[in-house]
């Protein structure tokens, strides 16, 4: 028997990924995107009126909805813990976006404050339900190239817009966007946690960000597996799309390649167009995927964990253990040397 919509809010509508969680979430059956709160009024009624929700200017209007079953969380990152703490408080489940927290402490009352009111909080790591991803899990996992020796992966993106280059307001710069997703790969397709990591870390693409932009990072796992990971935004505005995850599974009987947004068509244009960041580009060629990134799994799997009052199946927690890979980056790179996992939880 089909379930009435599950009745969703957006808090603050600031993210780059917020209007396609947005969509998705009108286009799915099972759940309603019914309000959006922001502080930026402009911002927030816009978003409102392109996806039929009602729009509050603060965020405790939106939590106190008796009709809300559950909110997202589309802030700055350094908004989350506020704003998942309030969202904890009023008894709302949060999605929230990544990195969970930029900081160690943030992180932990978030998680915190969610397990003393009994709701749920799942980060929002869409790479998790793709299916090129769930594929090479599953084949690692199975054995097929044995016992995991080394990871070589990358995530490429190009420059983001608006507080995404903000320090204040991202917590960092290339680091600690793309950091993440992969720590949370590696984690979730090994079993094995971190250990330690040494990173070298610059703006040397686009001079005059005050954010980092380049990066090499080297990590250790449980069991000796080590892993190598650039996260860097080093993607033109002109690239036909806006980046990659790739991963190189070695083993010690054979080696698994992933290129998680292969899937996908070259349409050339000699029309004006609009690149991911809504900033006009010359006509060129555009890399249009047709096999999804997760975004849509990930939606519904939280959709379905709030309905069935079942655990999430991307917690807090992992949130945290992501981004605890990011801070030990910066961490070591101000030390200029390695920095255990544990380093940044004091």
């Amino acid at each position: 028997m089909p379930h009435a919509p599950l009745k969703l809010g957006m808090l603050s509508f600031a993210h780059v990924h917020a209007p396609a969680y947005a969509a998705l979430l009108r286009a799915m059956p099972d759940a309603a995107l019914v309000a959006i709160a922001d502080d930026d009024r402009v911002r927030g009624e816009a978003a409102a009126r392109e996806y039929g929700a009602d729009y509050h200017g603060a965020y405790g209007e939106l939590l106190a909805r008796d009709d809300i079953a559950a909110v997202v969380v589309c802030a700055p990152n350094v908004a989350h813990r506020t704003l998942v703490v309030a969202a904890a408080e009023a008894g709302k489940p949060v999605l929230c976006e990544k990195p969970l927290a930029t900081t160690y402490a943030d992180g932990a009352a978030m998680i915190a404050a969610c397990r003393r009111a009994g709701v749920p909080l799942m980060t929002a790591f869409p790479m998790r339900f793709s299916r090129p991803v769930i594929a090479l899990r599953e084949m690692v996992r199975d054995g097929a190239i044995g016992d995991v020796v080394a990871v070589n992966a990358t995530n490429h993106g190009s420059v983001p817009p608006g507080w995404m280059t903000d320090p204040a307001l991202a917590g960092g710069g290339a680091v600690m966007d793309h950091t993440v997703h992969v720590a949370d790969l590696l984690r979730w397709i090994t079993g094995r946690e971190f250990t330690r990591v040494y990173a070298e870390i610059d703006t040397l693409l686009h001079p005059g960000l005050p954010v980092d932009d380049c990066a090499t990072l080297l990590l250790d796992l449980e069991g000796g597996i080590f892993a190598s990971l650039d996260p860097s935004w080093s993607r033109p505005k002109s690239f036909p799309t806006w980046g990659d995850v790739t991963l190189e599974v070695i083993g010690t009987r054979g080696v698994l390649a992933l290129d998680a947004f292969a899937q996908q068509i070259a349409v050339y244009s000699d029309v004006q167009g609009r690149s991911r960041w809504g900033e006009d580009v010359r006509g060129g060629v555009e890399w249009v995927g047709y096999a999804g990134g997760g975004d849509e799994g990930m939606l519904a799997a939280f959709v379905a964990a709030v309905r069935d009052g079942a655990p999430p199946p991307v917690t807090g927690e992992d949130g945290l253990r992501a981004a605890e890979v990011a801070l030990a980056a910066y961490e070591s790179a101000r030390r200029g040397q390695p920095v255990p996992i544990g380093d940044v939880r004091t």
